[in-house]
């Protein structure tokens, strides 16, 4: 559905602009936004039907962001940090999603966007030094310029599991659950799933479900998030301090405002290290992260750490054998998304909720009536699957872009994704990807990474356009030595002995490794600064006139 004057059309065919801009989340429409405040005329696509980006799918039970309200929210407009308030410290998805309108609306975003809307293949024509996308409608657009704001979580996945299309009762996908109410009370409910987005609905439909049965294939380690309401004297302090804020999350390793430790974990005495652990515990959020400078490459420190955990989930749960079963073992805690929970670990304490434990009877099928694992079949009335997205490349894979020479995407990356600074592509000129798959991704503050991915985008087509220059890429030197150093970081990192989304290893067939800049936001930002002195890792073509001069 395109809307107002300036937003594309389908069917219309041919249309020359100056930047396309697929996605509209909130990198999508801070590029949008940034792009057009340059003068250039921009062309938004979005396959939903209004911003958002992944709030706007995500409204299953219990959806929240796991980041303080304050870091997750733009910082690049005065305007809209004062007239915004937030009513909870972790902000709710239709709190969430609220902001985003309440953006778009103040900024006068949407009349670039053309709504539900795909690309199905972006092109880049040599000849004419222009990327050609067309649209699902038809449409093809052609802009010198074409930023790839996709998401690293966008792509939902369905779990390996055979029969998934025999089941008789009510399928959810919590990645795309219905806008209209889902009736629980009375039903039989499973989830399969307990990463992040299962923990949040199992929490939540212990309480409404007749009968929960929750599917664990991999115990999570989740910690208390402590949520909140802002009281309106503290709201009023935030405000007035936002510059400060702003300048010190985009110095801070994770992007965000939670202090980070530089003292590692046997700097302390025993007893002083259980102290910081149960004041970290206690304050809730990531402040565990923050507590110590070295969790995530001392593996004996990991260690100690996840035992305190795993004994605090002792001491909640009341059935020992569900204790014991929801205690993850064998891979490093926080090498796993660090989940933030309201009573999770309690809502197994009620009746009415049922761990069925996967690793001691795996799932064989999904049946016309259920799941039947080695132990037997469980009948359901409802199933959700909270099984994750096909992360990092799977949305920029998921249609066709081809570069010089006929390059794919899809071959470019076929053993997985390489670039330069995480979101320029060696052989595709002019095209960006910010939040893209080998940056900080999802390990910081994804909105501090899209603002700044941004902003290095709009100062690179600005020095072009200063100096004649039609088209810029990464060169494959450049691009290799990224990748190199990616890997070098990763290797240190504990992140890496995880079986995880970060890896890869939820999807069948995917290429695995840790492929994400772990060095912490406020590095990257800082090469990433000294690649745009000189723009060395970069190839530069002139405009035809220049050369000709």
């Amino acid at each position: 559905m395109a809307r107002a004057d300036q937003s594309p059309s389908k069917g219309t065919g041919i249309r020359r602009i100056d930047v396309i801009v697929v996605g509209a989340g909130f990198a999508g429409m801070y590029a949008v936004y940034r792009f057009r405040e340059m003068g250039k005329q921009v062309a938004g696509i979005e396959a939903g039907s209004d911003v958002g980006g992944v709030w706007y799918w995500n409204r299953y039970p219990g959806a929240r962001c796991d980041l303080m309200s304050v870091d997750y929210s733009y910082g690049f407009s005065e305007e809209v940090q004062q007239e915004w308030t937030w009513s909870e410290q972790f902000a709710a998805q239709p709190e969430i999603l609220a902001y985003a309108n309440f953006v778009a609306d103040r900024l006068d975003l949407r009349k670039h966007f053309a709504f539900d809307t795909r690309v199905v293949s972006a092109v880049w024509d040599d000849a004419g030094r222009v990327w050609r996308a067309t649209t699902d409608g038809g449409e093809i657009l052609e802009a010198p310029y074409c930023i790839m704001a996709t998401g690293p979580l966008s792509v939902p996945k369905d779990p390996d599991i055979p029969g998934i299309e025999r089941f008789k009762g009510q399928l959810l996908r919590a990645q795309r659950w219905p806008h209209e109410p889902v009736d629980l009370s009375g039903k039989r409910v499973g989830v399969i799933g307990t990463g992040s987005t299962g923990i949040q609905i199992v929490q939540t439909l212990g309480k409404e479900a007749g009968e929960l049965f929750v599917f664990q294939r991999t115990p999570s380690y989740t910690l208390p998030m402590r949520n909140h309401d802002l009281d309106p004297e503290y709201i009023a302090e935030m405000k007035r301090h936002y510059p400060a804020m702003r300048e010190a999350m985009r110095n801070n390793p994770t992007g965000g405002t939670r202090p980070v430790s530089t003292r590692p974990f046997f700097s302390l005495p025993p007893s002083q290290r259980l102290q910081a652990m149960e004041q970290a515990w206690e304050n809730g959020g990531h402040t565990f992260l923050g507590s110590f400078a070295d969790l995530m490459t001392n593996q004996e420190a990991n260690d100690q750490v996840a035992d305190f955990v795993r004994d605090k989930i002792g001491k909640i749960v009341k059935d020992p054998e569900t204790a014991e079963a929801l205690k993850p073992r064998g891979y490093p805690i926080f090498a796993r998304r660090a989940c933030l929970d309201t009573e999770y670990y309690e809502t197994y304490n009620r009746p009415n909720v049922h761990l069925v434990d996967c690793l001691k009877a795996p799932i064989v099928e999904i049946t016309e009536k259920g799941v039947r694992t080695e132990a037997g079949e469980t009948e359901l009335d409802i199933l959700i699957f909270a099984t994750g997205y096909d992360a990092l490349t799977g949305a920029l894979l998921a249609f066709d872009v081809v570069g010089r020479n006929g390059l794919s995407l899809k071959e470019k990356w076929k053993n997985g994704p390489v670039s330069y600074l995480g979101f320029l592509v060696a052989g595709f000129p002019n095209l960006f990807a910010p939040s893209g798959p080998n940056g900080p991704a999802a390990l910081a503050n994804l909105i501090t990474i899209a603002e700044h991915d941004v902003d290095w985008i709009a100062q690179t087509i600005t020095y072009m356009e200063q100096n004649g220059i039609e088209t810029a890429e990464a060169t494959e030197k450049a691009e290799a030595a990224w990748m190199e150093l990616v890997a070098r970081l990763a290797e240190r990192s504990l992140i890496r002995k995880a079986k995880t989304w970060w890896v890869g290893s939820n999807v069948k067939g995917k290429p695995q490794g840790l492929t994400m800049f772990v060095g912490g936001f406020n590095k990257y930002r800082d090469l990433c600064v000294a690649a745009a002195d000189g723009y060395e890792g970069m190839s530069f073509e002139k405009t035809r006139e220049s050369a000709a001069a």
